[in-house]
């Protein structure tokens, strides 16, 4: 099955490091992020979970609950869970899946048979409160992934699924953005009341209007 950006997540039911969980009932009416990773006790994923742990508040702040995925055992998530704390001096609390059968790495199209016939790939999904997934990232296995950027793309889509904007490159939160093109450029300022720059006619941009 392939995931495709617009499309319903999966709903699930999982083992996991802190107990059984019903996927939709753990985000909950929330933001979520799932991501996967190749195996237990591997170096690149430490970092990433031990990373995803120190930035807590920041997905709290988010309104965004993360939920990581593993093909190990809950016994084998708790102690790797040791080691993650110890190494990157923080504190693992949000749930590992053991998904020891692949029933979860299958349903998010997570193994990619060129890359490897048995791991995932290190992939991320995004979902928002109505369970669509708004954005997937997909890296190899040797490449760990960029948080502050998982942040960023939060941001982002949480800023653009309340107004009518886009984000330019490089966007960070607090910049301008860009006014969609399916306003017209006299109604702009009764929705931006913050005003606007007219760069060409297709690329209007107006501060952030949530800031």
């Amino acid at each position: 099955m392939s995931i495709r950006i617009g499309d319903v997540a999966p709903n699930f039911k999982a083992k996991t490091s802190i107990g059984d969980v019903d996927f939709y009932e753990f985000l909950g009416d929330g933001w979520g992020v799932l991501f996967s990773h190749p195996a237990d006790n591997t170096p690149v994923c430490t970092t990433e979970l031990g990373r995803t742990a120190q930035l807590k508040s920041e997905f709290e702040k988010r309104n965004v609950k993360v939920i990581a995925v593993s093909v190990d055992s809950v016994e084998s998530h708790q102690s790797w869970i040791s080691d993650i704390n110890e190494t990157q001096n923080t504190s693992v609390e949000f749930p590992i899946i053991a998904d020891q059968d692949r029933t979860v790495a299958d349903l998010y199209d997570m193994i990619h048979p060129n890359a490897s016939e048995t791991q995932t790939v290190r992939s991320v999904f995004i979902i928002s409160p109505d369970k669509k997934v708004k954005l997937i990232i997909v890296y190899p296995a040797s490449v760990g992934r960029n948080f502050n950027e998982i942040l960023r793309v939060i941001d982002s889509l949480q800023l653009t699924a309340e107004y009518s904007v886009a984000t330019p490159a490089d966007w960070q939160d607090g910049e301008d953005v860009i006014v969609m093109n399916s306003i017209k450029t006299e109604d702009i300022p009764a929705k931006f009341p913050k005003g606007h720059k007219v760069i060409k006619p297709y690329l209007r941009t107006t501060p952030q209007p949530n800031k």
